[in-house]
Order: structure tokens, then C-alpha cells, then sequence
């Protein structure tokens, strides 16, 4: 059985929506009414897929995402009224994988997550790697070794690290790592990312020689 996180503010909908995905059977349902509460159930439990309202007391929903993102592969669906293209896009680009805007059919977003999570399961199998001489990352675990050993990374380091290994052998500007890992809306320092390859080749150990710098370009893994 699946554990779906759903995070709605409206109580009647909130209702609604989860006593339907109960009613299936096939759902273990956890609810938060803001963004706090989303905050704290995610910290302590592994979810299989999450619904997400955008507009919620506390902590937003784009915060929410981002923050289980930081943690989990789970499929992420934001359910919301904000219907315009920028949040639409802003959704994506920080890691949901479905957007729908209310109204909505209670069915087809029951049948979005089930083909989610189908998916999900079939990538699984598949048990994509990414290697780099003997650094190992598997996407779908969120897990890295190195050197034969399991290495723990901080959620930076480790989706630093994906990237690099996604383009192996091509460099990336700094201004190329802010994007694709700390998002477009980002307006700190871009010597933030030196920091924190620091960081990854310190965990690495002898693997992080992998992680070369290019002079006046940015980093690259080889």
C-alpha cells in the first residue's frame, strides 16, 4: 500500500480529497492543513507520492516541494488555483512532476498518481546508475559509493554531484550549477558552489580528484 502526503488548507476539500483516496484502498493517507505541518510529517516519514496546495499558512507550497525534493524522488503533484504560466513553470523546475489547477476531477487525479507511481515503480527496476571511474550514484535511491564504500551526502552535495555526473566530461559555470541545483530564483554569491564541491570531494575522499576545476570555466567530472 502507498502513503500519499496530502497539503490543503481548505478543510473541506482536504477532506474530500483524502477520504477518496482512502475509500480506494490503496492509499495510506497522511494530511497537513499548511505548510509547517507538511514540514514536520515530511521530516519523519518516507512518503510514496505527495499532493501539494501552493498557497498555504506558514511555509508555502513551492517551499514544501523543495524541501522533500531535498530528501525524495516521490512523485510531487501540486493541486492549486495559481493557474498562471510562471507558477506553472516554477513548479517543474523545482521537481514536481504533475501541476493541476482547480476545479479538478477527484478521478483524474486519482488516476495521475496511480500512473505516477507506476512509473515510479518501473524506473525502479530498472535501477538506473550513474558511474564515474569508481564513484557510483543511483538516482532513484538517493544513494552514492565510492571507492566500494557508501557515501552520505548532504541534499547539495548530492544533487551537485548528479549533475555533474549526468554531463560527465563537460564543464558547467558556476552560473550553470546555481540553476540546475539551487533553482533560478537564487540571488546569492555563485562562490557558494565552491564551497560546497569542497564540501562533496571531502566526502568523496580519494574519488573527488574525479571533480576537476577548469580555470575561468566552472567543474567538470572525468
Amino acid at each position: 500500500m502507498a502513503r500519499i502526503l496530502i497539503v490543503e488548507d481548505n478543510e473541506e476539500l482536504l477532506t474530500l480529497v483524502s477520504d477518496f483516496f482512502r475509500s480506494k484502498g490503496s492509499f495510506d493517507v497522511d494530511t497537513a492543513p499548511d505548510g509547517n505541518r507538511a514540514l514536520s510529517l515530511i521530516s519523519g516519514q518516507e512518503y510514496d507520492i505527495a499532493i501539494l496546495d501552493i498557497m498555504l499558512p506558514g511555509t508555502n507550497g513551492f517551499e514544501v516541494c523543495k524541501a522533500l525534493r531535498g530528501k525524495s524522488r516521490c512523485p510531487i503533484v501540486f493541486l492549486t488555483a495559481l493557474g498562471n504560466e510562471d507558477n506553472i513553470l516554477r513548479g517543474y523546475e523545482i521537481g514536481a512532476d504533475e501541476y493541476m489547477v482547480k476545479p479538478f476531477s477527484l478521478k483524474v487525479l486519482y488516476a495521475k498518481c496511480l500512473a505516477l507511481l507506476n512509473r515510479t515503480e518501473a524506473e525502479i527496476h530498472k535501477e538506473l546508475v550513474l558511474e564515474c571511474g569508481d564513484i557510483k550514484l543511483y538516482p532513484l535511491r538517493m544513494e552514492v559509493e565510492a571507492g566500494g564504500r557508501k557515501v552520505t551526502l548532504a541534499p547539495k552535495e548530492y544533487f551537485l554531484l548528479k549533475v555533474l555526473m549526468e554531463n560527465k566530461g563537460i564543464v558547467l559555470g558556476r552560473d550553470k550549477l546555481l540553476d540546475l541545483v539551487w533553482g533560478l530564483g537564487f540571488d546569492g554569491s555563485d562562490r557558494v558552489v565552491d564551497s560546497h564541491i569542497k564540501k562533496l570531494r571531502r566526502a568523496l575522499g580519494n574519488s573527488g580528484d574525479a571533480i576537476k576545476t577548469v580555470i575561468g570555466g566552472g567543474y567538470k567530472v572525468v
